[in-house]
């Protein structure tokens, strides 16, 4: 009994040192100067919405930039993934698991139609999105990237501030997540953010995402985001009356009697 103790004291002791290993930086408490520095740092506060040229979005319209976000002809993929990119397709397009409520991920989820909150705080960078009710956040504390990231939805960010331009790393993908509509990733994917300001309420997002065994060659696009400064963050229940799904056979289908 003793000694299956010592055995699980040991494996805790090796799981935390494992999680502090992992995290290598640790943060410390914002000081008075560091909320001096945010005060310093371009206004990117509030709720913004991604600017298309015609409908859609919460506003239906209401204060949008004008223009459509500005996409290439499309990622430029290796003969691998272009025809993992025909088989997704062969299998309808539409029989993804957004029908069960997963969100899009990165870089999917920075082009939704749904307004996105930023926030900014010593050393962290906010984004509330509200579609799928999603968080994501941006370090900005001088940590490194991971070497070996967990892989989630958003993969994990580190950004710096570049003469007003916020600069982001992001590496570390759920496989779920893909680059545009049916072209899945792989595990070395990395996408590089530049978020800045061309007027007070106008933001631009330019996304470049490399991946040496699934693209060619990088596939950069850029949004443009309109302010709303009297909007709020709306709540975003998908599961609530859901009325798609898609069964353990990967096949669309849609509830009529909720």
């Amino acid at each position: 009994m003793r000694h299956s103790a010592r055995l699980l004291a040991a494996a805790v002791v090796a799981a935390t040192v494992g999680i502090h290993a992992q995290q290598n930086f640790v943060p410390k408490k914002p000081t008075d100067a560091d909320w001096a520095a945010v005060a310093k740092l371009p206004d990117f506060t509030g709720v913004w919405e991604v600017a298309f040229g015609g409908g859609g979005g919460r506003g239906g319209g209401r204060g949008r930039a004008g223009g459509a976000p500005a996409f290439p002809a499309g990622p430029q993929l290796t003969p691998a993934y272009a025809e993992k990119r025909r088989a997704n397709v062969d299998k309808h397009a539409e029989d993804t698991q957004a029908a069960n409520c997963l969100p899009p991920g990165m870089p999917g989820i920075m082009g939704q139609p749904y307004p996105m909150e930023f926030l900014l705080t010593p050393g962290l960078v906010t984004i509330v999105i509200e579609a799928y009710s999603q968080v994501r956040h941006i370090y900005t504390d001088g940590r490194p990237l991971p070497d070996d990231p967990d892989q989630k939805f958003f993969g994990t960010s580190v950004g710096r501030w570049e003469n007003g331009t916020l600069v982001v790393d992001t590496v570390g993908f759920s496989p779920q997540t893909e680059i545009v509509s049916n072209t899945p990733h792989s595990d070395k994917m990395k996408i590089v953010e530049r978020f800045a300001l061309t007027d007070p309420d106008t933001m631009t997002i330019e996304t470049t995402v490399t991946d040496p065994e699934a693209l060619t060659a990088p596939y950069t696009t850029t949004r443009t985001l309109r302010r709303h400064r009297a909007w709020t963050i709306a709540e975003y229940i998908c599961e609530e009356n859901n009325r798609n799904s898609v069964d353990q056979n990967g096949k669309a289908g849609i509830n009529i009697k909720k």
